[in-house]
C-alpha cells in the first residue's frame, strides 16, 4: 500500500485534526523558527499499534500567536467550526471571533454571553428571541404556532385566537439591546421588534455608529420616532404585520413622513404589512432621493398610491410580493405620471385580477427593461398582452404563470425588438408542439433562453427517437403473459 509523503498529509492537516480516528500511525512536530508544521512517522521499533498520547499531554497549538492560529481556523470549513470550538477555551474563543452573523433564540443570551462569546458580530437578528416562549405565556390549553424560528401559543378564547403576550417586556428588550450596543459595536445589519423603547433605541444609533440596515418588526408610527439617529442607514424594511403570526397599528402615512424626513439616504426601503396612501409614498420620493429599490408586500395601502412613484427620480427597481391588489383606485391615466428611470419590475406571488390597475402600473413603468412574473394569478393572454405597453423590453422571466398561452406569449414578445432573454418556467399551457417558425426564429437570436414551459412535453420531445417510453408497456405486458402461462401448466397439474 503506497504511502503518502509529509507534505502531502500536510495539506489535509484539518481534515484528519476532526476526524473520528485518533492518530495512530503520526506525530505531530512544530519548528517554531519557520513555523512549519511536518509530519514524521514514528521512529523504528515502535510498533503502529501504539496508542494515542494521553489527553493531558502539552497542547501543541499553544506555541502559536492568537493571529496565527485565527488565521489557521479561519481556513477550516464552515461545517468544522462548531466541532472545533469544543477542543478547548481558547479555540472557542477564536472561532467566536470569526462569527459574523447570528439569529438569536434565547434572549437571555444576549445580554449575558453573547457580546463576550461573538464580540465582532455584523448581523444579528434578535427577532425570534423577542417572542414570549409558549410556557410563559398566561394562556391555557390551545396548542402552538410556529412560523420558521418563532413559536407563539394559541388561545382558543381570543379573537383572532393568539395570546397577547406574544413579545418581551419592553424593559427586558431595551437591557438585551443596551447590552448589544456596547459589545456589538461594528454592527452593520439588526433586525428587531419595535416593542423597544426610544431611548434603547438611540442608544443602539449612537454606540452602533456603523449600522445600515435595518428591520423593524411589527412597526408602528411611534417607533420611527428615533430612526434620524441612524446617520449611515442605507437599506430598511419595516414590518407591520405577519398574517397568521401577528398584528398591529402598522404604518400609516404619518410614519412614511417621519422616515422620509429621517433617513434621506435610503437606496433600498421594503414596506411589508404597512398602509399609507399618495402622500405617505410622495414624501419617500420626495425626500429620499437616493432610493433605488422599493419593495412593497402584501400592502394594505389606499387606492391612488401608484401615482406617487413618479416622485421617486432614481428608483431603478420595484417589486411587488404578496399582494391581493395592486391599486383599487389608481385614478385618470393623465395623473399618473411616470417614473422613466424604472428598469426592473418584479411581481411574485400576486393576484393580476384588475385589469385597470395591471394597466397603470405599466404606465408608471413605461421605460422598464427587466420584467419578472412569478407564482402569479390571473395572469391570462388579455391581462398579459398589457405588457406590451413597455416597447423597451430586453429581459423576461415567467415562471408558474399556468394561466398563459404559447399565442399570449408570442404576440407580446415579438413587439418587443430589444428583447435579450427570455426565461419560461412551469407554465403549463405554453407548448412545445406550439411554437411557431416566428417564435422559433427568435428564440435563435436571444442571448439567453430558459425555456421549461411543460415538463411533460420537453420530456417526451427529449425521448423522442430513443425507443424509450415505451418500454414499460411491453414489460408489462410480458410479465402478464407470464403469470397466465403460469396460471394454465398449475391447472393442468393440480
Amino acid at each position: 500500500m503506497h504511502q503518502q509523503s509529509p507534505q502531502r498529509r500536510l495539506s489535509s492537516w484539518p481534515d484528519f485534526w476532526f476526524g473520528d480516528k485518533p492518530l495512530k500511525h503520526v506525530v505531530l512536530k512544530m519548528q517554531l523558527g519557520d513555523q512549519i508544521l511536518t509530519l514524521e512517522p514514528f521512529p523504528a521499533g515502535i510498533p503502529a499499534s501504539m496508542p494515542p498520547p494521553p489527553a493531558g499531554g502539552p497542547d501543541l497549538t499553544a506555541l502559536l500567536s492568537d493571529e496565527l492560529l485565527l488565521r489557521i481556523l479561519a481556513a477550516l470549513p464552515d461545517p468544522l467550526h462548531s466541532p472545533a470550538s469544543l477542543v478547548c477555551k481558547r479555540w472557542l474563543r477564536l472561532l467566536g471571533r470569526l462569527r459574523r452573523s447570528l439569529t438569536l433564540l434565547d434572549w437571555p443570551f444576549l445580554y449575558h454571553r453573547l457580546p463576550l462569546r461573538f464580540p465582532d458580530l455584523t448581523d444579528v437578528d434578535l427577532v425570534p428571541a423577542s417572542f414570549a416562549s409558549p410556557s410563559s405565556c398566561t394562556a391555557t390549553g390551545g396548542g402552538v404556532l410556529t412560523r420558521g424560528l418563532v413559536s407563539v401559543r394559541m388561545d382558543p378564547h381570543a379573537e383572532p385566537p393568539i395570546g397577547g403576550c406574544r413579545f418581551l417586556p419592553t424593559d427586558v428588550i431595551d437591557r438585551g439591546l443596551e447590552a448589544l450596543a456596547r459589545g456589538c459595536a461594528g454592527l452593520r445589519k439588526l433586525a428587531l421588534v419595535s416593542a423597544a423603547s426610544e431611548s434603547s433605541l438611540l442608544t443602539v444609533a449612537g454606540e452602533c455608529a456603523t449600522l445600515q440596515e435595518l428591520e423593524l418588526h411589527r412597526c408602528t408610527d411611534l417607533a420611527l420616532g428615533p430612526i434620524s439617529a441612524f446617520k449611515n442607514l442605507q437599506i430598511l424594511r419595516l414590518v407591520g404585520s405577519v398574517e397568521g403570526l401577528y398584528g398591529g397599528p402598522g404604518v400609516t402615512d404619518i410614519g412614511l413622513t417621519i422616515l422620509a424626513n429621517g433617513c434621506k439616504r435610503l437606496v433600498k426601503l421594503e414596506l411589508s404589512g404597512c398602509e399609507g396612501s399618495y402622500d405617505g409614498i410622495s414624501a419617500v420620493g420626495r425626500c429620499c432621493l437616493m432610493l433605488e429599490e422599493l419593495t412593497i408586500c402584501d400592502h394594505r395601502m389606499d387606492g391612488g398610491w401608484m401615482a406617487a412613484l413618479s416622485f421617486c427620480e432614481n428608483l431603478k427597481t420595484l417589486r411587488l410580493q404578496s399582494c391581493k391588489k395592486i391599486d383599487t383606485d389608481p385614478g385618470p391615466e393623465e395623473h399618473l405620471g411616470s417614473c422613466p428611470t424604472i428598469e426592473r419590475l418584479q411581481l411574485q406571488r400576486c393576484q393580476l385580477r384588475d385589469k385597470r390597475s395591471l394597466h397603470a402600473l405599466f404606465m408608471v413603468c413605461e421605460s422598464v427593461r427587466e420584467i419578472m412574473f412569478q407564482d402569479c394569478w390571473g395572469l391570462d393572454d388579455e391581462m398579459f398582452r398589457i405588457t406590451s405597453i413597455g416597447r423597451w423590453v430586453k429581459f423576461l422571466s415567467l415562471e408558474g404563470c399556468s394561466l398563459l398561452t404559447t399565442e399570449g406569449l408570442e404576440l407580446v414578445i415579438l413587439s418587443w425588438k430589444d428583447l435579450q432573454r427570455l426565461v419560461v418556467i412551469s407554465c403549463n399551457k405554453v407548448k412545445d408542439d406550439e411554437v411557431t417558425p416566428a417564435l422559433a426564429s427568435l428564440f435563435s437570436v436571444l442571448k439567453e433562453l430558459k425555456w421549461r414551459p411543460d415538463s411533460k412535453s420537453v420530456l417526451d420531445m427529449n425521448l423522442a427517437g430513443t425507443g424509450m417510453g415505451k418500454k414499460g408497456a411491453r414489460f408489462f405486458r410480458k410479465f402478464l403473459q407470464g403469470r397466465q402461462h403460469l396460471k394454465g401448466k398449475a391447472e393442468e397439474n393440480p
